[in-house]
């Protein structure tokens, strides 16, 4: 393992809980985990399996998502850079609550349960930094229940593609770098593929979006924002 993928060494982990832990907890965690490449559609877990680790995200996006009783996908979260993965699993030792599925071409490194549940119990620093980050993620749990709730499907739709510009950028053609497919942002915003494509027609027809091919971008910022806050 090169100098630059060893955990004391990796600029990701100060993204995330991994940064409480001590220079010795980390060469362990170093020294047992395993990096893997994900190629873009492949699963890293499925709702249901039995973790044995952590997944912490070095490059890449995977959709978070949890199968309905109607069997359709509903993404719950986008993971980039830095997220962990499967914590909450590991730690409640529950099956995982979701599947995780590339998006694009990822590269992760795998963390044996081990070397996170004996941190736990010895660095109460890193404790407090994996509350707080379950904490975080509880927070953005309720407000995709209020949105689902309170705001229309186009409001929705918006809001997504405002996400996606803001966290992920644009080229230099003013495109979105990360191309979701049609049918992901209909299972991000819950709704039906038909609907989320007639919706997307409507706002480039309205001047708010343009696409080329696959790619989206946003035309209209302002006029996007003005209607995911309803005006």
């Amino acid at each position: 393992m090169d100098q630059k993928s060893r955990c004391e060494n990796c600029i990701v982990r100060q993204f995330n809980s991994l940064r409480a832990m001590t220079k010795e907890e980390l060469k362990r965690v170093s020294d047992s985990k395993l990096m893997k490449t994900v190629k873009k559609g492949e699963a890293l877990f499925e709702e249901g399996d039995k973790l044995n680790g952590v997944y912490c995200v070095r490059n890449g996006v995977s959709k978070l998502s949890k199968l309905s009783a109607n069997g359709k996908d509903q993404i719950v979260k986008l993971a980039t850079k830095g997220e962990v993965m499967g914590q909450r699993s590991v730690i409640v030792e529950e099956t995982a609550n979701l599947s995780a599925v590339a998006v694009n071409d990822m590269e992760v490194c795998f963390i044996p349960k081990e070397a996170i549940v004996n941190t736990l119990h010895s660095n109460p620093d890193f404790t407090y930094e994996v509350l707080r980050h379950m904490a975080h993620h509880l927070k953005e749990a309720d407000d995709v229940i209020v949105n689902m709730s309170q705001k229309t499907v186009k409001q929705r739709i918006a809001e997504a593609f405002l996400y996606l510009k803001h966290n992920y950028g644009e080229d230099k053609d003013g495109y979105l770098l990360l191309t979701l497919s049609r049918e992901d942002i209909a299972n991000v915003v819950g709704t039906a593929t038909e609907s989320c494509i007639r919706i997307i027609s409507e706002f480039k027809k309205k001047g708010l979006l343009k696409s080329s091919g696959k790619k989206l971008g946003i035309v209209d910022e302002k006029g996007l924002q003005d209607l995911a806050d309803g005006f």
